[in-house]
């Protein structure tokens, strides 16, 4: 259980799920300061970056891996079809395990709560992007021609960065640009819009050049009478 320290008062009683909560939910950011029911001091990131000890029971796996590196992330968006993600709520388990990443967290199902798990293979992050403490990875998928993209709250820049220092088949992703409009199509339209303007001047004076004809020939026969 924790303390948090607000403008030199504790508020809380809070466990660990409950700050990690409200850090997501931006209540609470990465430098507030905790206190221990033992007195230690910590920040909000310290507290997040501290592996918590079986939170998660979706390990169990046919075979042995060697784990790299544990991240506390959230889930913020998934977009693209391609692989099934589940909803995961609050916090998540992001881990590098031999050449896959592993994401493990809980998700709403019916009026209860279900843990799982998804593992991603290394080779199938195309792009990553890191902006502040939020990571975008851009997954290939063998049906679909558009990629993937997996947008995870790491809660600190340096995690983040660290994060993306595991994929090494990742590279940065670039914003398409759109192409400018062709100069020879420009041209056409301005020659086009030119031309139809000099032929309409040519009718307006052509009517003018009759109007004043026929009346010279109204006058002349007037008088001819």
């Amino acid at each position: 259980m924790y303390h948090v320290l607000l403008e030199g008062r504790t508020v809380g009683p809070y466990d660990r799920r409950t700050i990690v909560g409200m850090r997501i939910k931006k209540t609470l950011t990465s430098k507030d300061v905790l206190i221990s029911t033992g007195g230690a001091q910590l920040t909000v990131a310290d507290l997040i970056g501290q592996r918590p000890a079986q939170q998660f029971n979706a390990d169990r796996s046919g075979s042995f891996s060697v784990v790299r590196a544990t991240y506390a992330a959230s889930l913020l968006e998934v977009e693209q079809p391609g692989l099934a993600i589940p909803n995961f709520k609050d916090e998540i388990q992001v881990r590098v395990q031999g050449d896959v990443l592993r994401i493990a967290g809980r998700f709403r199902k019916g009026l209860g709560w279900k843990e799982d798990r998804v593992k991603i293979s290394l080779n199938d992050v195309v792009h990553a992007r890191v902006t502040g403490s939020q990571v975008d990875l851009w997954l290939r998928n063998a049906q679909e021609t558009r990629l993937q993209r997996i947008a995870l709250e790491l809660f600190t820049p340096g995690t983040a960065s660290e994060l993306v220092e595991w994929l090494p088949a990742a590279t940065p992703f670039v914003e398409p640009v759109e192409r400018p409009r062709e100069p020879a199509l420009q041209d056409d339209i301005l020659e086009l819009s030119s031309g139809s303007t000099s032929g309409g001047l040519w009718v307006a004076v052509a009517g003018v050049t009759l109007v004043v004809a026929l009346m010279l020939m109204v006058l002349l026969m007037r008088r001819g009478y």
